[in-house]
Order: C-alpha cells, then sequence, then structure tokens
C-alpha cells in the first residue's frame, strides 16, 4: 500500500512539473522558476556556457537578512524555463561601507585559460559617493563566489554597469561615469580581474548600457538617469567598438518609456536558420523589489536601425535561434 502511494505521489508530481514547464516567455508577467518561486535576479546579465544559460542578478527577495546582499544564479537550456542554483554570491559589507551599503548589476564572465568565472558588481554606499566595481571569482557558474577586491575602472566613477562579450569571445565592462557626463566600454586584463583599456567613451548621460554585434555593426542601449522610474531607452551604431557612434534615436514610441522598463543586457541567440536579439530589461517596483518584473522581447534590427516593438507573449528556439508569437 505505501508503494502504491508514494508511486501514485511520484506520478503526479512528475506530471506537475511537465504540466509546469514553459512554452513562451510573457514579458512583464510573474516568471516562476523550477521551484515555482518568480525568478530574482534583477539588475542582471546571461552568459552561456555549452549549451546552458546563465542568468545572474541581484536577489531581491522578501525575509532576506539585511546584513548581506546576494546575487542568485539560475540555469535554462531554453530561455523559458530556469532552474534555480541558489544565491552565487552571499556578501556582507566588504569594506565598512555602513548601513545600506549597495551591490547592484551583477555581470559574470568565463575566463577560459584561469576557468576562473568572474562576476562584477556595482558596489556602493547608501550616498553613492563610493562609486567602485567589486569583482568576486569562483571555480564553478553557480558559485560560491568569493569577494576578492574593488577598484574605480580607469581610475573613474563607476555606478552602473553592463557586459559585452564580442563574437570572438573578447570581455568588456560597459560602465556609467556621471562626472565625464558619458560611459565607457573598457577591456579587461588577460585573467579578468581589472580593466586595462579604454576601448570607447560615448559622450551620452546614459546608464544601463548594452551592446550587441549584429551583421558588421555594433548597436549600444542606454536608459537615461530617472532612478527608478523609467524613461524612454535609445541607441546608437558603430562599425568599431571605439566609435565613431552616431547620435542617439529612440528604441520605443517614447510615450511609453520603454514599455516601462530599463534596459540592462541584449541577448543574442545565433541558431542554424536565423539570429534572434532580445533586449532584456528590468520592471522596477522600488517599494515591492521582489515583485520587481523582467521585459524582455526580440527587437527588430538590421542596416542601423533598432526598434523594442509592443511586447507580447512570445516563444524562442535557441536551437534555430527563431523566435514567434505565442498563441
Amino acid at each position: 500500500m505505501k508503494r502504491t502511494v508514494f508511486a501514485a505521489s511520484l506520478l503526479l508530481s512528475t506530471l506537475f512539473a511537465i504540466a509546469q514547464e514553459r512554452t513562451f516567455i510573457d514579458p512583464g508577467g510573474i516568471w516562476p522558476d523550477d521551484k515555482g518561486n518568480h525568478i530574482q535576479a534583477h539588475g542582471g546579465g546571461i552568459i552561456k556556457i555549452g549549451k546552458t544559460y546563465y542568468w545572474y542578478g541581484e536577489e531581491r527577495r522578501q525575509g532576506l537578512d539585511r546584513e548581506y546582499r546576494y546575487v542568485s544564479c539560475y540555469a535554462s537550456k531554453d530561455l523559458m524555463n530556469w532552474k534555480y542554483q541558489g544565491d552565487a554570491l552571499k556578501q556582507a559589507d566588504p569594506e565598512n561601507l555602513g548601513q545600506r551599503w549597495v551591490l547592484e548589476r551583477p555581470k559574470v564572465f568565463y575566463n577560459k585559460k584561469t576557468k576562473n568565472y568572474v562576476m562584477y558588481f556595482h558596489l556602493d554606499d547608501a550616498k553613492y559617493a563610493y562609486a567602485r566595481v567589486g569583482v568576486a571569482v569562483s571555480k564553478k557558474p553557480q558559485g560560491p563566489f568569493r569577494y576578492v577586491k574593488s577598484f574605480r575602472p580607469l581610475d573613474k566613477e563607476s555606478r552602473d554597469i553592463g557586459q559585452f562579450i564580442d563574437d570572438d569571445g573578447t570581455p568588456y565592462l560597459v560602465f556609467e561615469s556621471r562626472p565625464t557626463k558619458g560611459f565607457y566600454i573598457a577591456g579587461l586584463s588577460d585573467d579578468y580581474m581589472d580593466v586595462v583599456k579604454e576601448v570607447s567613451f560615448i559622450h551620452a548621460p546614459l546608464e544601463g548600457g548594452a551592446i550587441v554585434h549584429y551583421k558588421g555593426l555594433y548597436y549600444s542601449i542606454g536608459s537615461a538617469m530617472t532612478g527608478w522610474k523609467p524613461n524612454p531607452n535609445k541607441y546608437a551604431t558603430s562599425p568599431s567598438l571605439s566609435g565613431p557612434w552616431t547620435e542617439f534615436k529612440d528604441i520605443a514610441p517614447p510615450a511609453t518609456n520603454t514599455y516601462s522598463s530599463q534596459s540592462t543586457m541584449l541577448i543574442k541567440v545565433e541558431g542554424t536558420k536565423s539570429t534572434t536579439i532580445i533586449y532584456m530589461g528590468d520592471m522596477w517596483k522600488p517599494s515591492t523589489q521582489w515583485d520587481s518584473r523582467y521585459l524582455w522581447m526580440p527587437v527588430e534590427i538590421g542596416d542601423g536601425k533598432l526598434w523594442l516593438p509592443e511586447p507580447k507573449k512570445f516563444k524562442i528556439n535557441v536551437k534555430t535561434g527563431e523566435w514567434g508569437l505565442s498563441e
């Protein structure tokens, strides 16, 4: 009898898991992980190792110990279904920054030579006066990551950061520097532990910087600095990362404020039949941060133009690179 009950319970659990598998991405909706919890990966970034995508972001769930800051990690084979890998980083105040210290916008790079996963993040005090990047390392993609140091890249103030990995695997850090009224694209050292070269300075006061290379052009997007409030994100193009960059233009109807989102990354899905570029944005809810949502949507891109269409449920095939609206 016990075996029968156990078998029935196992069958129901399996059927429930299968029923929960997602076949689409719902921009702005609740996005449950494999445990049924809303994904907590805000201000995040994604890397692909082999056939697995790893999504890192700020952990904002309720009930967290306020003495720590958390970076979560999720894994997926299809970009639609994500398995929670735990907290990749659980960090106490590393440099006596005081209460309400800040760890934001974590981004992870994988160094094939050292076999290290290197995490960069915005590290700051409550007044946003520290303005540095923090660096942590791990031998595994899911962590645990170990805090190593902080610094100001290129000796500049750094707040919002982004990442870009070019088609040849070269890594770059993107960071906003308020005193210079723009953002930098900077090359990393061989071990990825330092910023060693200014590749480009884009004289535009934008944050949430994201870059993608598509059919011979680099596309860079960012948002105006309006805090938690969304605004019309903009884009520019260049034949080279070093520039020259075009004037910035809107990526969506300005009145929508980028459909109430802020850019954090552009995901390039290269398949056997097509290449899709997905805009990855955050829909911040400052008073209920744990309920902040994600706005992902394939963009219309090519010939120097980039446009974010009205977000709708869509499905993506990471093998072929094709996408379509979900019925």
